[in-house]
Order: structure tokens, then sequence, then C-alpha cells
């Protein structure tokens, strides 16, 4: 099965954004075995919400509540430390992820060089690292690159399948998907099952 322009834009992508992902999309799709309506469905629901609607390809760290950001980042869990970060990404990222995800000191800036991208963001110069090796995009060397629509969905893709989701959106169990992308937190989990439940009757009616 191949997703139409149609489908993509009756599952919630606004018809500019659908042009410019569909040939990335149907390439990551055939890739990575993303190849039945549920897989697909699962797919565009939770893309969609991690980049509302795959407009915001770049982790958004501008904050102005110490609360959220002591909240999110464990390096930042005193309120006085997470004050000193607001409304300043770059060196929010830089010291929120050192020393993570394959990142470098503070110092080497690897945190906001390795920041999140793509449709289910990629982070941490280890996963870039590994993204590069799997896709044979130069995700490392030229992170920038997660954040255009074709390494954006070849990434995500990659993700979906190295984690096996897959399997779990065969058997409709979005539970299984959200937590495989969101973790434990489970943020959003509704809007992620709204979104997926659309792209499903998009693909299927």
């Amino acid at each position: 099965m191949t997703i139409t322009l149609p489908q993509l834009i009756a599952a919630g992508i606004t018809p500019t954004v659908a042009r410019a992902f569909l040939p990335h999309l149907v390439e990551a799709f055939a890739r990575y075995d993303i190849s039945t309506p549920r897989r697909m469905a699962a797919f565009i629901g939770q893309c969609s919400h991690e980049s509302s609607g795959f407009t915001r390809l770049e982790e958004n760290l501008y904050y102005t509540d110490p609360a959220r950001v002591a909240a999110m980042f464990s390096a930042l869990r005193e309120i006085e430390t997470a004050k000193r970060y607001l409304r300043n990404p770059k060196a929010l990222a830089t010291v929120a992820y050192a020393n993570r995800n394959g990142n470098g000191p503070a110092d080497t800036g690897d945190g906001w060089t390795y920041r999140g991208r793509g449709l289910i963001q990629l982070t941490g110069r280890g996963n870039y690292r590994k993204a590069a090796a799997a896709t044979g995009l130069p995700c490392e060397d030229r992170p920038d690159i997660v954040a255009e629509p074709a390494a954006a969905a070849i990434t995500s893709g990659w993700y979906w399948h190295t984690n096996g989701l897959n399997a779990a959106a065969d058997a409709w169990k979005l539970d299984a998907v959200t937590r495989g992308i969101n973790g434990k937190a489970m943020s959003h989990h509704a809007d992620r099952v709204e979104r997926s439940n659309r792209a499903l009757d998009a693909l299927t009616s």
C-alpha cells in the first residue's frame, strides 16, 4: 500500500506540508516496512503530535517557567538554577543535555548541536551517530539536515522500525506506541490516539 496526497491531507496534514512530505514518507514507509493502514496511521498520528502536524521539526527549548524547566530536565532540578536558563534555548540545551545520549560535557556544545530534531525528535550525539550509520545520512556531521523533510522522515522511520513499533501498530496498541516514543511520561496520549484514529480513517475509508 502506498499513501496518497488526499489521504495524508485527510489525516490532518495541511496541503502544503503534505505535498512537501509525501515523497519522503513514501520512501520511509517502503524502507522500514510501514506498509499497512495501521502502521502508517499510527506513525502519522504520533509524528503529527510530536511535530505539530509536521510543521515543527526542531525541539522548542524556549522556556519562561522555571518550574517547567526543573520538571523537564534532571540537570536543572533546582529552581534557582533553572531560572538562569529561561529564554535562552542554546544555554539550556548545552547544560541540560551535557554528558547524555552520547554528548560530551557542556563545554563541547553537543547539547545544543544535537538537540531534538525530526518528526520523532532525534536527540543526542549518540543517537545522531546511530541514525547516520543505519540510514547512510550524514546526521552526525550535518545535524541540521534532520530538521529537513527528507531526513526527518527517514530518521523517524528508522527509529520506528528499530524500536519495534510496527508490531504495536499491528495490534493497534497505541499506548505501547506512545511509550515507545515518549517513554513512561505518556504525555498527551489522548491527542496521539485521536490523530492516529483520524489517520486510520483516512487510510481505510
